[in-house]
C-alpha cells in the first residue's frame, strides 16, 4: 500500500514538473497572427476558406507545445476557449490555460495529504484548484465585457458625430479607436486594421460581434450592414442607435435597483453555510470536529459542497435578470 502511495506521488509530482516547464517554455501569441486570423476567417466567408498559410499561422496560437498544439487541434472546444480567453483581454494561450489548471489541481492533490491526510477532501481541494484559472479568466472577461458596455454608446456617439462631420465611416473608427478608453478603443482598431489589410467591412464588423458577444454590438453591427444594402442616413441610424442603447441601460439600472435587495440575500445565502462552519470551528471546535473526524464526514462535506455550488449558481440566475 505505502509502495503504491509512493509511486502514485512520484508520477504525479513528475507529471507537475513537466507540465511546469511546458509553462516556463510557453510564448505570447503573436500580433501579426491575430489579423491574419481575421483575414482568414473573412476569406472564409466569402470563398469557403483560406490559405494554408494563414491556417497555419492561425493554428500556432494554440500552444507553444508542438505535441500538446496537434493534440488541441483535434479538439472541437479548444476554439472556443481561445476566444474565450482573448474576450477577456488576456494575452495567454489555451494550452497554458489548461496547463496552468493541472498543475494547480495536481499540486493541491499531492500537497494536501501532507497536512490533512484524507483523500477525499485531497481530490475536492485539488478539483477546486483546477477550476480556479478558469474562473478567474471568466471574472477578468466579464469586467471587460461591463466595461466595453459601458462605454459602447460613446463610441457609437463619437461614430455619429465623425459622420456628420463629413469623415468616412473608416475614418470614424480610428477616431474611436484614439479618443476612448480600453477596451473600446483596442476593439475598434482591430476592425480598423482588419479593413485597412484588404479585409471587407462586413466581415471586419462581423469579426466584431463575434469578439464581443453582446447584445448592443450585434445591434450596431446587424443596423450597419443592413444600411450597407439599402442605404440611408447614416448619422441619424447611428444617433438612434445609441438613443436605444442608452436607454436599455437606464431599464438594466433600474432593474438593478428594484432587485437590489434579492441580489443582497442571495449573497448572505451563498456566504452563510461556510460562515457558519468556521465560526463554529472557532466557538465549537469539537462540535464541528466530527465532520472531518468521523469516516463519513468528508463525504457529507462534499455532497454540502455541490449542493452549495448547484443552488449557489441557480438563486444568483434567479435575482441577476438579464435586460
Amino acid at each position: 500500500m505505502e509502495l503504491g502511495l509512493a509511486v502514485l506521488t512520484f508520477a504525479l509530482v513528475a507529471l507537475i514538473l513537466l507540465l511546469g516547464f511546458g509553462l516556463a517554455s510557453g510564448g505570447n501569441k503573436n500580433v501579426i497572427g491575430r489579423r491574419l486570423e481575421a483575414i482568414d476567417r473573412g476569406v472564409g466567408r466569402s470563398a469557403g476558406g483560406g490559405s494554408p498559410q494563414l491556417k497555419l499561422l492561425r493554428d500556432e496560437v494554440m500552444s507553444s507545445m508542438p505535441k500538446f498544439n496537434r493534440l488541441l487541434l483535434r479538439a472541437s472546444w479548444a476554439g472556443r476557449l481561445r476566444r474565450f480567453t482573448a474576450q477577456a483581454g488576456l494575452n495567454i494561450l489555451p494550452g497554458k490555460l489548461i496547463l496552468w489548471s493541472a498543475v494547480l489541481g495536481l499540486g493541491l492533490y499531492v500537497i494536501l495529504p501532507y497536512f490533512y491526510p484524507n483523500i477525499i477532501v485531497a481530490a475536492i481541494v485539488g478539483i477546486l484548484g483546477a477550476v480556479g484559472p478558469t474562473i478567474y479568466v471568466a471574472f477578468k472577461r466579464t469586467s471587460r465585457l461591463r466595461a466595453f458596455e459601458k462605454t459602447f454608446p460613446e463610441a457609437v456617439d463619437l461614430l455619429g458625430r465623425a459622420v456628420r462631420a463629413g469623415h468616412a465611416f473608416t475614418t470614424g473608427l480610428e477616431m474611436v479607436s484614439t479618443e476612448l478608453p480600453e477596451p473600446v478603443a483596442g476593439e475598434f482598431k482591430l476592425v480598423f486594421d482588419e479593413q485597412s489589410f484588404g479585409l471587407p467591412l462586413r466581415d471586419a464588423l462581423t469579426n466584431l460581434a463575434e469578439r464581443v458577444p453582446i447584445v448592443d454590438v450585434r445591434f450596431f453591427v446587424t443596423a450597419l450592414l443592413i444600411h450597407k444594402e439599402t442605404g440611408g442616413n447614416l448619422a441619424a441610424l447611428l444617433d438612434d442607435l445609441s438613443a436605444v442603447i442608452r436607454d436599455r441601460f437606464r431599464l438594466l439600472r433600474d432593474v438593478r435597483v428594484r432587485t437590489a435587495q434579492g441580489r443582497l440575500t442571495a449573497g448572505i445565502l451563498i456566504a452563510l453555510p461556510p460562515a457558519m462552519i468556521l465560526l463554529l470551528r472557532t466557538v465549537n471546535p469539537d462540535y464541528v470536529n466530527l465532520l472531518f473526524t468521523d469516516p463519513i464526514g468528508p463525504y457529507l462535506l462534499g455532497a454540502a459542497a455541490l449542493l452549495q455550488v448547484v443552488g449557489s449558481v441557480v438563486l444568483w440566475k434567479v435575482v441577476n435578470i438579464q435586460v
